[in-house]
């Protein structure tokens, strides 16, 4: 339940995400007065599970415990009662038959695999370089990796840094959280002292105190915790005084990328689909879709699309992921399938004003930023958030241990004992 804005408090969390919830719910025993500040409605940030229809469970942002073997979520969820579902993900499967024959599909895995082989190898060898320079010149694939790029990354290739994307630690299990990531988040978010629609305009740490000016008003803090995605500091929509042009530029060598989904009701799927299966919309192409058939079993098709296409699909406003997800599976199953699919709800992560984006990708020669964004100011003013986190950026869990980084900090700072 949100409370209301206090004027003093020893921590000042900015955001409410699974890095904010991390930082609070590492600092509860500390002896430290703290409060979440968080302008949105709702906790979560990008984790956000919705039920667009009775028996479809929806995470219009993350939904899947990625390096679920290493994942602190994992725990958690335990903790909560969430079931953890370990079907395995269906992205490296062919599912069907349509567009993508076995034989073609062996090929562009083998090409797939090679590459990231060719950026590990240069990530040790090389300068931090865009990851494009390492495509195979000329072959046949080189599309459709550039587009898995724009699901990992937010991105194309040639905005990857190699050096960053090699640190990033897959040990290739995945996890589902069958009530959705989002409510798991929401769930974990429920002891924390949280005030909810308040915008953060401007930190000021000129004084021996902070103050915290925002929508709701002015409150003093003595340390304070950023927790916010690196756009919306680098774009300065929050600001602080005295100005910290190292965190500017390091937010801005780690942009968010764009990933979106869309839900699709599926009419009578029994026999139709497989469950927990796979389609991908266009082999030959950066521009496609990417379709999880019956989640969990159930009656829809969720639909992926990343990168500058994503980003096209938002700027043509509402409905168009849908329109363009049910072209796509039209196509490869064909026409009468059409009117088997009902849109039910999509993302819009970019036009989102307190995300502007999905998940951080270093920029090429910006792979030591992740280290700049995370380091404290005058054991002051602390940050943590996705971008921060070392091996596993990009995730709720990398951005969950963040928080919880930044509060071991906050608590030295303040000669207080760890937990």
């Amino acid at each position: 339940m949100s409370r209301n804005l206090p004027s003093n408090i020893d921590v000042a969390i900015i955001g409410a995400g699974a890095a904010g919830l991390g930082a609070a719910d590492a600092l509860k025993d500390s002896g430290l007065s703290v409060v979440v500040l968080e302008a949105r409605d709702r906790v979560g940030g990008r984790a956000h599970t919705i039920v667009p229809a009775p028996g479809i469970v929806f995470d219009l942002g993350c939904g899947w415990l990625h390096s679920a073997d290493r994942n602190s979520f994992v725990p958690v969820a335990g903790k909560l009662g969430f079931e953890i579902d370990k079907t395995p993900p269906p992205w490296r499967k062919r599912g069907l038959d349509a567009g993508f024959p076995m034989a073609e599909h062996e090929d562009f895995l083998a090409a797939l695999d090679a590459f990231d082989e060719r950026l590990q190898q240069a990530a040790k060898n090389d300068a931090d370089d865009s990851a494009s320079r390492y495509l195979e010149q000329g072959n046949r694939w080189n599309p459709m990796i550039d587009a898995i790029s724009t699901y990992v990354n937010g991105c194309e290739l040639d905005g990857v840094s190699v050096r960053d994307t090699s640190t990033y630690e897959d040990t290739r299990v995945n996890w589902r959280v069958r009530r959705g990531y989002g409510a798991l988040i929401a769930a974990y978010a429920k002891p924390c002292p949280l005030v909810l629609n308040t915008q953060v305009w401007r930190i000021d740490h000129s004084g021996r105190r902070i103050r915290i000016e925002t929508s709701k008003g002015e409150l003093s803090a003595t340390q304070v915790i950023v927790t916010v995605p690196t756009n919306l500091l680098a774009n300065e929509s929050i600001r602080f005084h005295p100005e910290l042009p190292a965190k500017l530029d390091a937010a801005a060598g780690l942009p968010l990328g764009v990933d979106d989904k869309v839900i699709l009701a599926l009419d009578d799927p029994e026999g139709m689909v497989p469950k927990d299966g796979n389609l991908s919309g266009a082999t030959m192409r950066t521009k496609m879709g990417t379709y999880h058939l019956r989640p969990f079993g159930q009656p829809c098709i969720e639909g992926f699309f990343g990168g500058s296409f994503a980003r096209e699909l938002e700027d043509a406003g509402d409905g168009a992921f849908a329109a363009q997800a049910i072209d796509e599976i039209a196509a490869l199953l064909g026409s009468g399938f059409r009117s088997k699919l009902k849109p039910l709800a999509e993302s819009h992560w970019a036009s989102d004003p307190f995300a502007q984006g999905a998940y951080s990708h270093a920029l090429p020669g910006h792979a030591g930023d992740r280290a700049a964004l995370a380091a404290p100011v005058d054991g002051r003013l602390f940050f943590a958030g996705e971008a921060t986190s070392p091996n596993f950026f990009s995730t709720a869990h990398g951005a969950r241990d963040s928080g919880e980084r930044a509060a071991r900090e906050v608590m030295k700072a303040a000669e207080l004992p760890k937990r």
